[in-house]
């Protein structure tokens, strides 16, 4: 343990020396979860290092260019790529099922939603690249569900300061309901088309 944590106290005195491109390149890279690096770059704004809403748009920029990439492993690369090279980007085949599935499902929505659910925020790019989803589209729905995400966890990293360590238990009452919302707008968005649906066959 006390190997990782100096691994990743590294990892942040390498983000801060880098300022405002060190949160863009460690949410792209993600190498540690994009909440430790928003909120670690909420704890450089009470600091004075950094400022709030530029620190928000590094957070947005830096998760659409890592949902780009990941976007174009899905369409240029395809399953086949996608199955055999997912291990090294942490995703696991079964993930890529299940996203694909809700991909199906529920179609470009997920793209949204889909941030707001663990797991499902990374893997969901790639059936979104496989099916050659709209670039625009696609981007355009991923920055309306990052943004409020780094609004989010800035802010708590701001607000804890020295304390930011702890945005786990602070940020609990804040994710949670969020996670239910996005289930709830699928469901909603679901039933609105099978209404839809019964209605034009009847």
């Amino acid at each position: 343990m006390d190997t990782i944590h100096g691994w990743l106290d590294q990892l942040l005195v390498w983000i801060e020396s880098l300022g405002y491109f060190g949160i863009i390149i460690g949410l792209v890279v993600e190498v540690i979860p994009s909440e430790i690096v928003l909120s670690y770059g909420g704890y450089l704004v009470s600091k004075g290092d950094i400022l709030f809403w530029v620190a928000v748009l590094c957070g947005t920029v830096g998760a659409l260019l890592q949902q780009w990439i990941l976007y174009a492993i899905g369409r240029f690369g395809g399953r086949p790529f996608v199955y055999k090279f997912g291990k090294y980007l942490h995703i696991k085949q079964k993930h890529i099922e299940l996203s694909e599935r809700w991909f199906e499902k529920y179609g470009p929505i997920i793209v949204f939603t889909g941030r707001f659910v663990p797991v499902m925020r990374q893997v969901v790019s790639l059936p979104a690249g496989m099916s050659k989803m709209s670039l625009t589209k696609f981007s355009i729905l991923t920055v309306i569900a990052s943004l409020p995400w780094s609004i989010l966890f800035v802010w708590l990293g701001w607000k804890l300061g020295d304390q930011w360590e702890n945005i786990d238990e602070k940020a609990a009452p804040y994710v949670q309901p969020a996670i239910l919302i996005a289930i709830a707008l699928l469901i909603v968005y679901f039933l609105y088309h099978y209404i839809r649906k019964r209605s034009k066959s009847a």
